[in-house]
């Protein structure tokens, strides 16, 4: 029989950048710099094999405990990425969305702003949605929504089946469908805090590569591996 199973929306952990770079005897920022090449052919394979959605681990909160060097370098890397790719991202119908805590005033404010209009920018395009989650934490982002529905229902005696029904609606991006599946690259088996409450029936794909060493190939056998799947949803 024949599978049927789609991939709408894959979420990414992109790990092994510092790990790539030692391994070349390069500064652990040369394995950033590195890593946006395999970004850029990722968000083109997403569009060749009509993916909706593509959520990409940017940059988390937990990521400030690093290095200030690092830290600095990734401020600098991420706003140095939207300037010299949104146009050709733009021009390709990707939409950008940030999700995270963009209020925190360790964020520069060049990156606030350059994010903001980016999503303004690409608003209207439809042929794939690019999820950075940028100063993100899954814990945070469950916080902030139980505080949402409290706060908009104070007064009122909620039940149970009406927070299983609009819970997600207080989320920070409630349009954002599940992930179908999650890709970690670098051979780490951790979700690390990340979309903790969307992948509840993802199909976790763990691979050894490095983030900077993903190509196509290496992506059509995610692709393989996910449609291999038997994803029965508790029904068998």
């Amino acid at each position: 029989m024949e599978n049927k199973q789609i991939l709408n929306h894959l979420a990414i952990i992109m790990d092994g950048n510092g790990r790539w770079a030692l391994n070349q005897d390069l500064p652990r920022t040369a394995g950033h710099a590195a890593g946006e090449h395999s970004l850029s052919r990722t968000i083109d394979w997403a569009i060749e094999n009509k993916l909706e959605w593509l959520t990409v681990y940017a940059f988390s909160t937990e990521n400030w405990l690093r290095s200030e060097e690092e830290v600095d370098f990734l401020m600098f890397f991420n706003r140095d990425i939207l300037i010299r790719r949104r146009e050709e991202f733009d021009q390709k119908g990707v939409k950008f969305k940030f999700l995270g805590d963009l209020t925190d005033l360790k964020i520069p404010e060049e990156n606030k702003i350059l994010m903001e209009e980016t999503e303004m920018k690409t608003k209207d395009n439809n042929t794939l949605n690019l999820v950075f989650a940028f100063n993100y934490g899954s814990h945070n982002e469950i916080h902030k929504a139980v505080l949402n529905l409290h706060n908009e229902n104070i007064n009122k005696n909620l039940d149970l089946q009406f927070i299983e029904n609009n819970f997600y609606n207080f989320f920070q991006n409630p349009d954002m469908p599940y992930p179908d599946a999650l890709l970690r690259t670098a051979g780490e088996k951790r979700i690390s805090n990340f979309l903790l409450y969307q992948l509840s029936y993802s199909e976790l794909i763990f691979i050894d590569t490095l983030w900077p060493d993903v190509n196509e190939d290496i992506l059509d056998d995610v692709l393989l591996e996910f449609k291999s799947r038997n994803r029965t949803y508790g029904r068998n």
